[in-house]
């Protein structure tokens, strides 16, 4: 799997408008641009596609901005990566579930579907008030904290 430069920029501009929703004003997108070194224009296109998911709201004008459109503690990081990138999970473009495989090939159509299904565990299992609280749930931080997965094979 591969997360793309959209998807990461996404994460951390909803991010940064999670930790700033305190007072429930809207937060400009230089701010966030300038906050998470991300490209503003790119960022201007990935806030159009966030809201278009209805992820964030955006607000008009001098004291416009942007902020989440619902609490933090009900944007799973799979809902803003979908929003940005679309399924989570795919080969050749295709979602796993449309595929067939024939012969000795047969068995990668499961490998495929609990690949996606593992990858989704993850991301459905932390929202963005986990990590803006700096805490992940406990079996994404285990999964973390074993040593190999810090090592690139």
């Amino acid at each position: 799997m591969r997360i793309s430069a959209r998807a990461d920029y996404a994460v951390r501009a909803v991010l940064e408008l999670a930790v700033r929703q305190d007072d429930g004003a809207t937060v400009k997108a230089e701010t966030v641009a300038a906050a998470q070194a991300i490209p503003h224009k790119f960022l201007e296109g990935i806030l159009g596609d966030l809201r278009r998911a209805g992820i964030v709201d955006s607000r008009r004008g001098g004291n416009g901005g942007y902020r989440l459109a619902r609490p933090a503690e009900g944007i799973t990081v799979a809902d803003v990566i979908r929003a940005v990138d679309g399924p989570i999970v795919s080969v050749r473009g295709e979602r796993p579930t449309g595929l067939a495989y024939t012969g000795p090939a047969e068995p990668l159509l499961p490998l495929w579907v609990a690949l996606r299904a593992n990858v989704r565990k993850v991301l459905e299992g932390v929202t963005l008030a986990d990590l803006a609280a700096g805490e992940l749930p406990e079996p994404v931080r285990g999964l973390a904290e074993e040593p190999a997965a810090w090592e690139n094979p």
